[in-house]
């Protein structure tokens, strides 16, 4: 061709349009302040993000919606910035950003956004220089040359439903509230729907959602995937060569040593180190398990895909074993390392049987020697005359766990005191119960020094009654809350009153418990047998009791979905109730002295009880003593 036809040529037919990995790897530049590897973004490095963000791109006619159901640490953001910038410079137009708040929109814009543009001078030059009180460069709005970029959080209904938009980006969609409200107090429905309504006027929209995944069936993230063509990544195996998706399962290591792990390959059954990661990122490949639907490719990554440098598959192993130690961990791990969902009945739901293949070598009223603390849960059943009248009382023993700011339960016995609780002759029993003193491996002697009674039923005053008498113990009424996310225990609110309406000076304090949330925390360590110690004669009734309740999620009346306990049907649980009782005791303790100093101070005053005691002996040779307990806060 004649060089002057092509250039003429060249002159007049727009050039072939780029993708969005390949402008980001010639034009982005990653700050210092939001990334630690700052300088050119190389795609290279995230193989695994070239597709997701390719079909991003204006020529991607195939795909309008693109999914990211990823775990931690694997770029899903700076992915989704990088589109943003394409945009704003490739096919300027009007863009919306949302993320779950307000909040963290500033926080975006501060720590993410505003870094990104001004370290990339292909965007820095297409936007006005910052100036006080100027609203075409502020937190929730950016004008650049040809468009406009809106940010606003799912919280806020103005934003949602404002002028029409071409580019949507959705960052961390399962954390968005389930529905918005107008300033006026009216539901208008899912941010979600609201946002994509507003590129409905555009048959060549894009919108990316991105998330980590949150609870099993209820999860945005995870509907959006299942209806995409459910895309996962492929890597080649370096000592077969097949292609499989990395599992967490496979992952192989010698008990208490992470640093051993490695990877068995799922298709020969050999193992590789991580040491072939960078490889088998570099040749893996993205395949769809379903049909491409609704124009919506889905994308699921979790983080034993992280590059090399980043996280470790150590470190995520270290990560796992912490949380088979404190179960309130496994959700996080669970959504934010594997890219799962959680279950949240999943915890509730235990087999008897595996109970019982967990119990320990001790026995009833024996106290191990990690054991520092007694507390005690009494559950009150019937009163004045009705049927199968009793108190049930479990006393655990309590330990410093291996975890952190954390501590270990152990069951040292269950008691039933048979009788009407409205009358004096059962509270006597109970008595016997609160003073009994117990035998420390270690010298000296243990005594219950909380014990927490239920004041719901038929005995209430008779509860409030052996209370008032006995608050210099530890003795303590409570009340059980079933609400969400209330407190393990919360301040005592007087019920004594004088006939002023002014509550009594050394009257009784009723405590509230959040019941729901004691069991949150109990269950998993019951599951797992993490963190909670039966004795060897626990029965296999005691443990049906335990475990006599389940949860169960149901939408409450503002349309919210919620979980909550439910009693398996036919089934007793006061065994269950006891042990709520007790942990909420032991919580009581826990508001007079900090968990980071209580086990220091019961290992002291337990070795300088034995000294005591020796000390006595020698001085009272011939002398009959009396008991003495062990009074660990001088109550």
């Amino acid at each position: 061709m004649n060089p002057f036809v092509k250039g003429f040529l060249d002159g007049i037919v727009p050039p072939p349009p780029i993708t969005v990995s390949a402008w980001s790897d010639r034009y982005r530049v990653l700050s210092s302040r939001a990334s630690a590897e700052s300088g050119s973004w190389r795609t290279s490095r995230v193989p695994y993000l070239k597709e997701p963000m390719d079909c991003l791109s204006v020529d991607a006619i195939d795909v309008e919606r693109v999914v990211l159901m990823f775990g931690a640490q694997l770029g899903k953001s700076e992915s989704g910035i990088n589109a943003l910038m394409y945009w704003m410079d490739v096919d300027p137009s009007s863009i919306l950003c949302v993320a779950p708040s307000l909040d963290m929109v500033k926080r975006m814009t501060v720590q993410r956004l505003d870094p990104a543009f001004e370290e990339t001078p292909q965007i820095k030059n297409k936007l006005p220089k910052k100036r006080s009180r100027d609203k075409s460069n502020s937190m929730f709005m950016k004008e650049f040359n040809g468009g406009l970029l809106m940010l606003t959080g799912s919280n806020s209904s103005v934003g949602l439903r404002s002028a029409p938009i071409k580019y949507l980006f959705m960052d961390e969609v399962s954390s968005f509230q389930q529905s918005v409200s107008s300033t006026s107090g009216i539901e208008e429905g899912d941010p979600c729907s609201l946002a994509e309504k507003r590129t409905t006027n555009y048959s060549n929209r894009k919108i990316l959602m991105t998330s980590t995944p949150t609870e099993k069936d209820h999860c945005r993230i995870e509907q959006e995937f299942n209806r995409s063509d459910q895309r996962y990544y492929y890597i080649k195996s370096p000592c077969c060569g097949g292609f499989q998706v990395l599992k967490f399962g496979q992952l192989k290591w010698k008990p208490k040593e992470p640093e051993s792990v490695e990877y068995e390959c799922a298709l020969c059954g050999e193992r590789f180190t991580e040491a072939h990661k960078t490889t088998m990122l570099r040749q893996g490949k993205w395949q769809a398990t379903k049909p491409l639907t609704r124009k919506t490719a889905g994308f699921h990554l979790s983080s034993l895909y992280s590059p090399s440098g980043w996280l470790s598959w150590q470190s995520i192993v270290e990560e796992w074993e912490i949380a088979q130690e404190a179960p309130a961990l496994l959700r996080s791990f669970i959504n934010t390392r594997l890219s799962e969902t959680f279950d949240e009945s999943y915890q509730s739901d235990i087999a008897v049987d595996s109970l019982l293949d967990k119990v320990e070598n001790y026995l009833p009223t024996e106290i191990p020697k990690e054991v520092l603390c007694l507390v005690a849960g009494v559950d009150i059943q019937g009163g004045g005359g009705t049927k199968d009248e009793r108190i049930e009382c479990s006393i655990f023993g309590i330990s410093e766990s291996v975890v952190k700011g954390k501590e270990d339960l152990w069951l040292i016995e269950h008691l039933v005191i048979y009788g009407d609780p409205t009358q004096k002759e059962v509270w006597e029993g109970l008595d016997i119960v609160l003073d009994t003193e117990y035998d420390h491996p270690n010298g000296g002697k243990l005594k219950i020094q909380a014990m927490a009674i239920d004041s719901g039923g038929l005995a209430t005053h008779s509860v409030y009654n052996y209370c008032r008498q006995r608050k210099t113990k530890g003795v303590i009424p409570i009340k059980g809350s079933s609400q969400r996310n209330q407190p393990i225990i919360g301040r005592g609110s007087k019920v004594d009153i004088n006939y002023k309406g002014q509550p009594i000076k050394q009257g009784v304090s009723l405590y509230s418990i959040g019941s729901d949330t004691i069991k949150d925390e109990l269950f998993p360590r019951i599951k797992m047998g993490k963190g909670i110690h039966f004795h060897k004669e626990t029965t296999e009734e005691y443990f049906k009791e335990l475990t006599g309740e389940y949860k169960q999620s149901k939408l409450n009346s503002s349309r919210r979905r919620v979980y909550q306990y439910v009693q398996k049907k036919n089934q007793a649980v006061e065994k269950l109730d006891c042990a709520v009782y007790a942990y909420a005791a032991w919580y009581y303790l826990l508001q007079r002295m900090p968990i980071s100093k209580i086990f220091p101070y019961l290992e002291k005053k337990l070795q300088n009880y034995g000294k005591k005691q020796q000390k006595k002996a020698k001085i009272t040779k011939n002398t009959n003593m009396p008991k003495q307990g062990y009074d660990v806060f001088n109550w």
